[in-house]
């Protein structure tokens, strides 16, 4: 991974690439809420089943206020961005995270509708469990893509993962592949996403007959973060078979091995403030100030973001080069 390409924002002494890498979109995630109906394993969050009244999303004022902040700061058009300096876009998309985003029922649209008339191009993942008709008929006119968290077709195996809400419920695949039909019906312009975390719950699983009712137009494959329950770990061998298995998705794979997972992704937290997973993964993430507080720029200049891996994974479809 070439160094050149690692910005380091709090750092005066980076620097600085003559080379500007080029992505159409720059995506920002923003992770509105830490509950989860889900409860995966592999999960280093500490996911409650319920919103903390704390965060930002219970606000609307406060979280126009948080999107408009990010769209000023974040728009390819302010060039004081030091992002500009080894990287440019054309569009911005904000890509609702969480948690389970869906957990904020009427909410998510208000927010989906607000973040749109900032000027935000708008994405949403999710585990599919509360992507109703309704929920679809409502939100796809309004989306560019729709992810869904998925790592598995056999019902045993999400229960061993986590995939399960309280009332043990499983996500019905038949209804979620309906939902996803729907959804492109309703906009054909929309691409369907998936993520699937490699673990030892799923390592040795096909996926490829699921994947074909789905036909996801880009498919995320993530090798799990051994933070929290080293038992669920996979070996580099056991990845790597993994993604062969899936070979015939390789045009729409996006393959991530640990590391290409840190500092790497503009991710906000449910409190505003921006967050990075650590390269040495001996802690989950590190802070920024709270953008509404701090401001956009001073907040974002806190953390590290590797612009290289960031532009492989829009580009060529395997972050750091690899296969």
């Amino acid at each position: 991974m070439n160094s050149n390409t690692h910005f380091v924002a709090n750092n005066s002494g980076a620097v600085v690439s003559t080379n500007i890498a080029a992505v159409e979109e720059l995506t920002i995630n923003w992770h509105v809420t830490e509950a989860c109906n889900y409860r995966c394993q592999y999960c280093y969050a500490k996911w409650t089943s319920r919103p903390n009244p704390r965060e930002l999303f219970h606000d609307p004022v406060r979280t126009r206020s948080l999107l408009t902040e990010l769209f000023r700061f974040f728009h390819s058009g302010n060039r004081s961005n030091p992002l500009h300096q080894q990287l440019s876009w054309n569009t911005l998309r904000l890509n609702l995270a969480g948690g389970e985003p869906s957990i904020l029922g009427d909410r998510l649209l208000e927010i989906v509708h607000a973040a749109r008339e900032v000027g935000f191009r708008v994405s949403i993942i999710s585990n599919g469990s509360r992507l109703t008709p309704l929920a679809i008929e409502q939100l796809a006119p309004h989306l560019t893509s729709l992810g869904i968290s998925l790592d598995s077709a056999a019902p045993a195996t999400n229960r061993k993962i986590g995939r399960i809400d309280g009332k043990g419920r499983l996500l019905d695949i038949k209804e979620l592949v309906e939902n996803l039909q729907l959804a492109r019906q309703i906009n054909p312009q929309l691409a369907v996403k998936l993520n699937t975390v490699v673990n030892q719950r799923n390592v040795r699983e096909d996926l490829c007959q699921l994947a074909d009712q789905i036909r996801p137009d880009r498919w995320k494959i993530l090798r799990m973060l051994p933070v929290v329950d080293h038992s669920l770990a996979v070996s580099d061998d056991e990845f790597s078979a993994f993604v062969e298995r899936h070979r015939d998705f390789e045009s729409v794979q996006c393959v991530e091995d640990n590391h290409d997972m840190c500092e790497s992704y503009l991710m906000v937290d449910p409190f505003g403030r921006f967050f990075q997973n650590q390269p040495s993964l001996n802690l989950a993430y590190v802070y920024s100030e709270p953008v509404l507080s701090a401001g956009a720029e001073r907040a974002f200049c806190e953390l590290a973001f590797n612009t290289d891996s960031f532009q492989s994974r829009y580009t060529n479809g395997v972050v750091g080069g690899k296969q």
